[in-house]
C-alpha cells in the first residue's frame, strides 16, 4: 500500500492538504489510467484525520469533475475534460501548457473587418472603423475543442502578417509594447447552431460554454474582444471566491 503523509503542524487546514495530495495522484500515469484512489477509510486512517476531511477535499475534486465517484466501485480520475479555473488569468496557450495539455491549432484565420455596433461601442470607435479579426480553431490530436473569435483595437497596430502560432499576448508585449493586465468576463451556455457544428465538429443542438472576454491595458483601455466557444463535453469553468 503507497504511503501518504500531511504535515499536521501545519497551519494549512487539514482539508487543503488533503486536496493537494489529491490533485498530485490524478497527474500520476496509473491513476490517469484508471486505477481507483485510495478509498476514504483507509486515506483517513493513514492520514491520522477523520473520513469527513477526506470527503470535504474529495467532493471539491468531484465537483471540479476531475475525480468521478461511483457508488460500490470507488473513486477515479476523469477522463477527457479539461479544466480552467477564474482564480487567475494567463494566455491560454500558457494554461494548458501548465496543466500538461499538448493542444494544436486547427486553423487561423486573420482579415479586416468593419466593426459591428457591439464592437464600436467597446473599443469606442468611428463607424466604418476597420478592426483585425482572428478567428483559432484550437484542439487535441482526437479533435477541435473551442473556438476563438477575437477583434483587436487599431491602436495596438497589429497587422494580421504576425506568428499567431506564438502565445498571443506575449506577441502583444514583445513586439507592440502591449501589455494585457485585467480581463473582464461573461460566461453562459447555448446551444451549437450549423457554423459551430461544422467547425466543433459536434451535433446541431450540443451544449456549448460561451465565453465573452474583453482584455485591457494597464490604464483600463480595451486591446481585445475574445468570443470563445468551447466544447461542454472537453471543458470545464471553476470559480473560488475567498470571503472578505
Amino acid at each position: 500500500m503507497e504511503t501518504f503523509n500531511i504535515d499536521h503542524s501545519s497551519t494549512t487546514p487539514l482539508h487543503a492538504q488533503v486536496e493537494d495530495l489529491l490533485r498530485d495522484l490524478i497527474k500520476i500515469p496509473e491513476y490517469q489510467e484508471g486505477k481507483l484512489l485510495p478509498n476514504e477509510v483507509a486515506l483517513a486512517k493513514q492520514l491520522g484525520i477523520s473520513r469527513n476531511t477526506v470527503r470535504q477535499a474529495t467532493n471539491k475534486l468531484v465537483f471540479e469533475r476531475l475525480l468521478v465517484r461511483k457508488k460500490g466501485v470507488g473513486t477515479t480520475v476523469a477522463k477527457n475534460n479539461i479544466i480552467t479555473k477564474l482564480d487567475k488569468w494567463s494566455s491560454f496557450t500558457h494554461e494548458m501548457g501548465e496543466k500538461g495539455v499538448s493542444f494544436r491549432n486547427y486553423r487561423i484565420d486573420a482579415s479586416w473587418v468593419e466593426a459591428d455596433k457591439e464592437v464600436r461601442q467597446l473599443f469606442h470607435i468611428a463607424r466604418h472603423t476597420k478592426v483585425l479579426k482572428m478567428e483559432r480553431l484550437r484542439g487535441v490530436d482526437s479533435g477541435p475543442v473551442v473556438l476563438f473569435v477575437s477583434y483587436f483595437h487599431p491602436r495596438v497596430g497589429l497587422t494580421g502578417n504576425e506568428d499567431f502560432t506564438q502565445p498571443l499576448y506575449d506577441l502583444l508585449e514583445k513586439q507592440y509594447h502591449t501589455v494585457a493586465a485585467v480581463s473582464k468576463e461573461g460566461i453562459s451556455a447555448i446551444l451549437a447552431d450549423a457554423e459551430l457544428s461544422e467547425k466543433l465538429e459536434i451535433e446541431v443542438g450540443d451544449p456549448v460554454l460561451f465565453r465573452k472576454r474583453v482584455v485591457c491595458d494597464p490604464g483600463g483601455r480595451p486591446i481585445e474582444y475574445n468570443l470563445g466557444y468551447y466544447r461542454a463535453d472537453s471543458f470545464t469553468y471553476t470559480i473560488e471566491i475567498k470571503r472578505e
